[in-house]
C-alpha cells in the first residue's frame, strides 16, 4: 500500500526506525536538526537504515525537496536523550525534521534561501495542524544542552520568527556589565536557573552557576543570542531571556 504523505510536499521514503508515541500523546513539539554529515545522500540514508535507529519524521535537502521517512503519529527516533519543560521522552512529543547541512563539523556552512523556505511551510503546516505554540519549536541543542549544538547559532531563527514561526525577540545589545559563570553562586544565579527553568530548559535550582547551567545558557544563546555563544549569563542573555518569558502567553498580565 502507497503511504501518503503528512505534509503535501513531501516525497515519502519510509524509515523503519518508529514506535508507538508513549501515552498516545498527541506532538506539541517542533524539534529541528542538522544532519551533520558532508554528504547529505548518505545522511538520509542513515535514517532509513534500520541499523541506525535513528530516524526523523522529515528530512529537507539544501533545494528544498521535502522527504518524509515517519509518519506523524508515529513516534521518530531523533531527540535522544532530551529534557523541555519537564519531559523528558522528547520524541513521543515531538515531529523531528532533520536539515541537510554538514554543521560544525564542516564549518557551518550557510542554509540556502530554498531550504529555509521550505522548512518554514513545512514547519507551518506541521504547527497548524497539531496546534504547536510557538515557544515549542525548538532547536535539538534546546533540549539536549552540551550533548547537542545542531542545527547551530547560524540557524536563522529570526526569518522564521517573521515568517510566523517560532519564538523570538531581537537580542539584548552585547556590552560591558555585570554578568555570571562557572563557579559563582548566590540569589543572582538562582533567579537566572529560575528564569531558564520557566522557559523549559533543564536547570538546577541550586544557586550555584554549575556545568548544567552553564550548558543550558550556552544552548540558550546559541538559539535566542547567537552573536556569541560562550556560556556566560551576561546583561545581554539575560535581558533577551527576561524578554521572551514576559511574551509568552502564560506570563502576560503578571508583571
Amino acid at each position: 500500500m502507497k503511504l501518503e504523505p503528512d505534509f503535501a510536499g513531501a516525497r515519502v521514503e519510509p524509515s523503519p526506525n518508529h514506535g508507538e508515541r508513549v501515552g498516545g500523546v498527541a506532538p506539541d513539539i517542533i524539534l529541528l536538526h542538522y544532519t551533520g554529515m558532508a554528504d547529505h545522500g548518505q545522511a538520509l540514508s542513515w535514517l532509513k537504515n534500520i541499523e541506525s535507529e535513528v530516524s526523523s519524521h522529515y528530512f529537507v535537502w539544501p533545494d528544498g525537496r521535502v522527504v518524509q521517512l515517519v509518519p506523524e503519529a508515529r513516534r521518530a527516533w531523533h531527540a535522544g536523550k532530551s529534557f523541555w519543560d519537564g519531559e523528558t521522552d522528547i520524541n513521543s512529543r515531538s515531529i523531528g525534521i532533520e536539515i541537510a547541512n554538514a554543521g560544525h563539523p564542516g564549518g557551518l556552512p550557510p542554509f540556502p534561501d530554498a531550504q529555509i523556505e521550505a522548512v518554514i511551510a513545512l514547519c507551518r503546516d506541521c504547527a497548524e495542524r497539531w496546534s504547536i505554540r510557538p515557544e515549542r519549536i525548538l532547536a535539538h541543542s534546546d533540549v539536549a544542552p552540551r550533548r547537542k549544538v545542531d542545527p547551530g547559532e547560524l540557524f536563522p531563527w529570526e526569518r522564521l520568527f517573521r515568517a510566523g514561526i517560532g519564538h523570538w525577540v531581537e537580542p539584548g545589545p552585547i556590552r560591558s556589565g555585570r554578568f555570571f559563570q562557572r563557579g559563582e553562586s548566590g540569589q543572582p544565579v538562582e533567579a537566572l536557573q529560575g528564569m531558564l527553568a520557566l522557559y523549559g530548559y533543564n536547570v538546577p535550582l541550586s544557586g550555584t552557576f554549575c556545568d548544567q547551567t552553564e550548558g543550558a545558557v550556552e544552548a540558550f544563546q546559541r538559539h535566542f543570542r547567537p552573536a556569541r555563544v560562550d556560556g556566560i549569563a551576561d546583561m545581554s542573555t539575560i535581558d533577551t531571556l527576561h524578554r521572551l518569558l514576559t511574551e509568552l502567553p502564560r506570563f502576560q498580565g503578571t508583571n
